[in-house]
């Protein structure tokens, strides 16, 4: 009796396990995975839920509709943190429509008008950008880390990069740029 019941045990565990295989299988084991980005820069920033400020920034500026536009764009993105990091009421105040030209300019200065992937960043090592503002971002390669406008009021590294987007790219930085440190 006791080998039966090791047939009968054998064979519903084969049943169940080939039940949960075909019940994970979509039928097309030979199509490719996807790796094209779905979503625009903003929907990708919103998507991601570390840029609410960026957006809510974006939005008060009216940029937000240029970058879900078709682009390319590289956006230099501070996270929530690093806004967090800009002394008490800085970010309320550029919110103020009196201030919608600085924060403009502000946004303008995280961003480039082409898809620039973070092995082409790098290689600007000891060089600068130019940012939509038209000012320069300085780029620095330390110790592997990408790091912008060394040693200036806000320096930023890049934590995270190539996040890809329909229209771009986003590299993600650890504090918000401040124009005038513009080489």
């Amino acid at each position: 009796m006791k080998h039966t019941n090791h047939k009968v045990g054998t064979l519903v565990l084969a049943i169940l396990l080939s039940v949960s295989l075909l019940a994970c299988s979509d039928g097309d084991d030979h199509a490719p995975v996807s790796s094209e980005p779905t979503l625009n820069i903003v929907e990708t920033a919103v998507d991601d839920g570390r840029f609410t400020t960026l957006v809510a920034a974006l939005q008060a500026a009216e940029l937000d509709d240029d970058l879900s536009g078709t682009g390319p764009f590289t956006v230099f993105a501070p996270t929530d943190d690093a806004f967090d990091l800009l002394p008490v009421g800085t970010v309320t105040a550029l919110l103020e429509p009196d201030n919608k030209a600085t924060l403009i300019d502000l946004l303008l200065y995280h961003m480039i008008d082409a898809e620039v992937p973070a092995s082409d960043a790098i290689a600007l090592d000891g060089t600068s950008a130019v940012m939509l503002n038209a000012l320069n971002v300085r780029i620095d390669v330390v110790n592997d880390d990408m790091i912008l406008n060394l040693n200036g009021n806000r320096e930023a590294m890049v934590t995270v990069t190539d996040i890809e987007c329909t229209n771009g790219v986003i590299h993600v930085i650890d504090a918000v740029l401040d124009p005038a440190d513009s080489p």
